[in-house]
């Protein structure tokens, strides 16, 4: 099978090296807390919506790794429409859409269910795992980084 290369534009990790160490050290404060394999769902759903094939690439074998399974990581683009998911993921998960897309702001319907199954600071850190995961992604899907590299 022949496979197109998708020439990566830049080795952002190398050229902005301070921010990235920046972006680094965001990302592991809005980890702390979290549930790994709520955590991997949440970066995955959000990568998948910024079609970001890097940290799709990169979630899912971390998924993997924290034992995720694989019929859940194949359901998880379309997660409103299977049972495989617990009432605080789908919660995360809508709040992860609201947040990743922010079609005129997030709901209050959203928040206040996940505010449901989060307490506020529990809360406070899933907010900042979306808004950081969508950082990562925007960062790689615009210097097109390629999957499986460094």
């Amino acid at each position: 099978m022949t496979t197109f290369q998708v020439p990566q534009r830049m080795n952002f990790t190398t050229v902005a090296s301070k921010v990235f160490k920046a972006v680094l050290a965001l990302d592991a404060a809005a980890r702390e807390g979290i549930d790994p394999v709520l955590l991997e769902l949440v970066q995955i759903r959000a990568s998948q919506i910024n079609r970001c094939a890097y940290c799709i690439d990169y979630h899912t074998s971390d998924a993997r790794k924290a034992g995720e399974t694989e019929e859940r990581i194949y359901q998880l683009s379309a997660w409103e429409e299977s049972s495989l998911y617990t009432a605080q993921e789908r919660a995360a998960l809508a709040l992860t859409e609201a947040v990743t897309r922010l079609p005129g702001g997030v709901p209050d319907e959203v928040y206040d269910e996940a505010a449901q199954h989060f307490d506020e600071k529990e809360l406070a850190q899933l907010i900042a795992l979306i808004f950081t995961v969508n950082a990562w992604n925007r960062m790689n899907v615009t210097t097109r980084k390629t999957p499986g590299t460094e």
